[in-house]
């Protein structure tokens, strides 16, 4: 991981730690439930941002880096993976 995307990774979830320990005490305190799920849709969001910003990233550096390496069929295979996780 580069060292640019380490660091908004790592800013993104604290982000979303902050956001889910928000949403922890909206549903203690017993908030309307629209108000919750307007933040648990936040939080997706957020989380769908940092996902694709790591995919980019490992496009980026990763793959090029194990395709010089005679590794494509792992990263082939890894890609295929993580898009059958995606469509579950």
């Amino acid at each position: 991981m580069l060292a640019e995307n380490k660091a908004d990774a790592l800013k993104r979830l604290n982000y979303i730690e902050g956001h889910l320990d928000g949403i922890r005490r909206m549903v203690e305190q017993e908030q309307y439930c629209i108000d919750i799920l307007k933040q648990t849709y936040a939080v997706r969001k957020a989380i769908e941002k940092l996902e694709g910003m790591l995919l980019e990233g490992h496009l980026e550096s990763c793959v090029p880096t194990a395709i010089a390496e005679n590794r494509a069929e792992q990263i082939i295979k890894e890609m295929v993976e993580l898009y059958a996780m995606s469509n579950k």
